[in-house]
């Protein structure tokens, strides 16, 4: 180890490169009443048994996968399921891609009626 570098500082962010493909759980939440009510897509990431991110060092590479999962084992998902705009839905399952960071829920924050 060198005295002058600190092994334990994470990387600037310019020097990561990763994209993990997930599958996701998205809905949509009620925003408020502005405007006659409106909604937003929120999405959280599914974690069940054998349901894992794949990580990969291209972007080519994850669009690849994403599009495995979206031909095979997303419609599978979705059999029977309403779409996010029905009152009804409980969710829908999509293969998303995160770049440089692990799957997170989204949004952030609540966003706000402008």
């Amino acid at each position: 180890m060198n005295d002058f570098i600190d092994d334990s500082a994470p990387p600037a962010p310019d020097e990561i490169r990763f994209y993990c493909v997930s599958i996701y759980k998205i809905d949509r939440q009620y925003g408020g009443p502005e405007e006659g009510g409106w909604w937003y897509n929120c999405g959280e990431p599914v974690l069940w048994f054998g349901m894992h991110t794949r990580c990969f060092t291209t972007l080519d590479d994850a669009r690849d996968y994403q599009e495995v999962l979206r031909t095979t084992l997303i419609p599978e998902l979705n059999e029977g399921r309403r779409p996010i705009s029905s009152v009804l839905s409980e969710g829908i399952f999509s293969a998303e891609i995160d770049e440089n960071e692990y799957p997170v829920a989204y949004p952030k924050e609540r966003p706000y009626y402008c």
